[in-house]
């Protein structure tokens, strides 16, 4: 209590209290060593930026990879060359002293705690400036996809800039960073605290790279987030996807763990992508084939086999089990089952759809929207406007077909609908 603070600082950078130094009297001068510790620091820096420096630029400009571009695109050498002045001073610093009257060392301490504070910081800045060249590096690779190392990057950063406050600390009370790092356990549930949400990041990060749940370019949608597009970036604590409208989503790492989301990698890898579709057909239209029908279905190239194949089996069961007398009785062919096959001909002969894929035209269960026949197929374009193009060609094929069936797609009524009613005279 005896002990101010500020007297406690003034110990600790000049050795004596501020009210025992007088500070009227001659002061002692070491200005030869002084003065060239300056001028050698100034010298150390001047021919590591022009000429050490200069020489790597040359050299990395004449060289055909583009990895070591980004070592001057940085700014590793900025800080490295802030370095060498800086462990210059703390060098001489010892020997070129200023002092007071009787001896005792006024600015020695402040000068060597300030170039190890210094130091420290630079040494910070340059290894944080290296891991961001790493990072750089690493991306440009194709298993930077599948593994990314950026949340693992910025742990060792936040790791780095306590260890960097706590040297500072350390080296400006004149105590071992041991002891800090030991009071260090009783502030664990505040630190925790204070770094939840990269703790919950970090361990969410090790688990998405672990079991490959996402990676950058995945397409992803988590409509609880209202994402739905690329991801740009995993991180420590966010992972950022770019919509397809160009907006930014950010969302929680460990959210991607928590709750459910969809990953449309497979469809990426495979080159295919799946239409799942299905034509309303109104089922008041649905009917037997009559005798007027088939002669101009049977013109169409596609349904030449079908038919041929269907008349002939069809024949041969009613010959032997059918009581002709009835009609009901007997097999016929319909225009929606001749219809599905028209289309399954179709899908199998149509360029864009992979027949090594599942090729499925299924009838649904008729709703109060009439009867769906659903086409489930895959296209061996992925990208995102053709295999728009290539679904819409198809349904508009089919659409236009159908009266060639006799049958008639379902649609509500519309305002045209009853406009149309009221005109009939």
């Amino acid at each position: 209590m005896n002990n101010p603070w500020h007297n406690r600082i003034s110990e600790q950078f000049f050795a004596k209290p501020f009210h025992e130094i007088d500070w009227h009297q001659s002061l002692a001068v070491d200005g030869t060593l002084l003065l060239a510790a300056i001028l050698a620091s100034a010298v150390s820096y001047w021919v590591a930026r022009k000429f050490v420096f200069g020489l790597i630029s040359r050299v990395v400009q004449k060289t055909d990879s583009t990895w070591d571009d980004e070592l001057l695109n940085s700014k590793l050498f900025k800080w490295l060359s802030l370095l060498l002045p800086a462990v210059i001073i703390l060098t001489a610093a010892p020997h070129a002293i200023i002092t007071h009257h009787d001896g005792v060392p006024i600015f020695s301490s402040f000068i060597q705690i300030s170039a190890k504070v210094f130091i420290v910081i630079l040494s910070l800045l340059a290894i944080s400036s290296l891991l961001n060249i790493v990072e750089r590096i690493y991306s440009r690779l194709e298993v930077s996809r599948e593994l990314p190392i950026k949340s693992f990057f910025q742990v060792i950063k936040i790791i780095l800039v306590l260890a960097a406050i706590i040297l500072i600390i350390s080296t400006l009370i004149g105590k071992s960073p041991v002891l800090i790092f030991s009071g260090l356990g009783a502030m664990t549930a505040i630190i925790m605290l204070i770094f939840k949400d990269s703790i919950l990041g970090l361990v969410a990060g090790i688990q998405l790279s672990a079991n490959r749940m996402v990676a950058r370019g995945d397409w992803i949608e988590m409509p609880k987030f209202g994402a739905d597009g690329e991801v740009l970036e995993v991180a420590l604590t966010t992972v950022k996807i770019r919509n397809w409208d160009k907006t930014i989503t950010t969302i929680p790492t460990y959210a991607l763990i928590s709750d459910s989301f969809k990953n449309w990698r497979g469809m990426s890898n495979s080159g295919v992508r799946r239409i799942k579709r299905s034509v309303s057909v109104d089922m008041s239209s649905v009917a037997f084939l009559d005798q007027e029908s088939l002669p101009r279905l049977r013109k169409i190239s596609l349904l030449k086999d079908y038919l041929s194949q269907k008349e002939q089996e069809i024949d041969s069961w009613n010959t032997q089990n059918a009581d002709l007398a009835n009609p009901i009785n007997a097999r016929s062919l319909t225009n929606i089952g001749t219809f599905r096959a028209y289309i399954r001909e179709y899908l199998k002969n149509h360029p864009k759809i992979a027949q090594e894929e599942t090729l499925l035209v299924r009838q649904l269960q008729p709703t109060e929207n009439g009867i769906p026949v659903e086409l489930y197929i895959f296209t061996t374009d992925n990208r995102w406007v053709n295999y728009e193009d290539i679904q819409s060609d198809i349904f508009d094929h089919l659409l236009s077909v159908l009266p060639e069936f006799g049958l008639r797609a379902f649609q509500a009524p519309s305002d045209y609908s009853f406009q149309s009613m009221t005109n009939v005279k």
